[in-house]
């Protein structure tokens, strides 16, 4: 049975990956890019996503297509987070037990043009340097323009935007029929600068397990210098160099304090690079030496913005889809099986969670901090996952950034003891936690609180035999498959 043509709008990432997929289960494939071809002009746009962490999802994407062992081969390991304090001490913080449990760090412009290369040999058909600037939806026409302006308008059966955050495909389909589009600023922005391979730079100047393989750092950790509302990240690069991404407020705002002025920097206030330069020396003293061309990179990168963007629709019947991914409580798939049945299958866990918080130490009396605790500001050994476990059930808890701790408590939904049914209140739950986790409620003084403010969680995984209605809509992520969040996860 011959599959009816498929157009679709955007190169990138997930363009060129799903019309790799599309073409390999026989669908005719044309895509459509507003940029030059990277494999002919060798460069990405600088200053934007230069690489990016690729996690076990991202990994079963790239099997599914074949491409997983290829891009790894260029690909570095991160074995976990190497935080970097103000005055200098850093520690790892590691993702998993050992290196069957990493993330990755790729180069965004090497994976496009691997993922390019494989859509091309699917047969999979690229138009670049072409611009959508219209869509006629009724008759099924789309109007592009090259480089130089020529115009040409060309039929199409069935459209699809991949064409990203700033999609011209989402702006035709919202002009033709509104798609509740709601766009939220983050109210920061961030700007990338580069730390070169280590024998670019003085001896002096490399830090601590760095200068191996190149690197003036540590090759095999996500660098990160958090500051509270802003910070500075790392990622290495294959060729010894890190992509240092700084993430900053857009704006102070206009009405605070100036002491709230002064302590909370932001892109406006840092127009030029001199004075950014001034900033990193206070608030980052270790990381400017390593980036020697600090100006230029400031200078001459953008600063990109930071939004989440919320549609109520993303397609217009059988004519145009938006790819994307809303999550295991998908409504699109809810919408999508009251139509035609997915054969979806849920399977719940039989457990809950909630969650509690342990605050910094300053907020606890000294006899219920733990050993090794108080160090830093926490009230538990900050560098650990702690998992205080019951047979049947247990609590976890995660450190977080500022000194407290996110406790999670994972229970039975039901049964006779114990089990969220069993403790319908604070105080039936305080006693479970005085029996079983003794050394653990001293240092939840908002017990009650978190307890009954916080919900119970439901835990499942969720199958599905189908993840598309004909070449009308698609499900992609935790609404097609969503397991539980433990494994792979940056």
């Amino acid at each position: 049975m011959t599959q009816p043509p498929i157009t679709l709008i955007g190169a990138g990432l997930v363009g060129a990956l799903l019309a790799q997929q599309l073409a390999q289960r026989g669908f005719a494939v044309e895509v459509f890019e507003k940029r030059p071809d990277p494999r002919q002009t060798g460069s990405f746009v600088a200053g934007r996503s230069i690489n990016l962490a690729l996690a076990e999802r991202g990994l079963q994407a790239l099997r599914a297509a074949g491409l997983a062992d290829e891009v790894l081969r260029h690909a570095v390991m991160m074995r976990g987070r190497m935080v970097h304090a103000r005055d200098g001490d850093s520690g790892l913080q590691r993702y998993g037990v050992d290196d069957s449990e990493v993330i990755w760090s790729v180069s965004r412009g090497a994976l496009n043009r691997l993922l390019l290369e494989a859509a091309e040999a699917a047969g999979v058909r690229f138009h670049f340097d072409q611009s959508l600037i219209a869509a006629d939806f009724d008759r099924r026409r789309i109007r592009l323009a090259d480089v130089a302006g020529a115009e040409r308008s060309l039929a199409f059966h069935r459209l699809i935007g991949a064409d990203g955050a700033g999609s011209a495909v989402r702006a035709a389909m919202n002009g033709h029929a509104p798609l509740g589009e709601r766009i939220e600023p983050l109210g920061h922005g961030y700007k990338e600068l580069e730390i070169p391979p280590a024998h670019e730079l003085p001896a002096a100047v490399i830090k601590p397990g760095g200068g191996h393989d190149h690197f003036a750092l540590e090759p095999h950790a996500l660098h990160i210098w958090p500051r509270g509302g802003y910070m500075c990240i790392a990622l290495p690069n294959t060729e010894g160099s890190f992509t240092v991404t700084l993430f900053l407020p857009n704006q102070t705002p206009p009405d605070a304090t100036r002491h709230a002025q002064e302590a909370t920097p932001s892109f406006a206030g840092l127009p030029d690079a001199a004075t950014a330069a001034a900033f990193f020396r206070e608030q980052f003293p270790g990381l400017l030496p390593l980036i020697p061309r600090f100006a230029e990179d400031y200078g001459s990168n953008p600063v990109g913005q930071l939004a989440t963007l919320y549609l109520d629709r993303w397609h217009l019947d059988g004519r145009a889809l938006l790819i994307g991914a809303d999550g295991a409580g998908s409504a699109l798939r809810a919408a999508m099986h009251a139509h035609a049945p997915l054969g979806e299958r849920v399977e719940p866990l039989g457990h809950g969670y909630k969650e509690l918080e342990i605050p910094v130490a300053g907020e606890l009396p000294a006899t219920a901090q733990q050993l090794n605790g108080g160090r830093d500001q926490y009230a538990l050994e900050p560098h650990a996952l702690h998992i205080w476990p019951r047979g049947g059930y247990m609590c976890i808890a995660l450190p977080n950034i500022e000194g407290s701790f996110t406790v999670t408590l994972f229970l039975p939904g039901q049964g006779s003891a114990p089990s969220f049914a069993t403790l319908p209140d604070a105080r039936a739950a305080a006693a479970l936690f005085n029996e079983q986790f003794p050394g653990l409620l001293p240092l939840i003084p908002r017990f009650d609180a978190d307890w009954d403010n916080h919900p119970v969680g439901s835990l499942s995984t969720l199958y599905l035999d189908r993840w598309h209605v004909g070449g009308r809509a698609l499900l992609v992520g935790d609404a097609a498959h969503a397991i539980v969040p433990f494994h792979g996860q940056g």
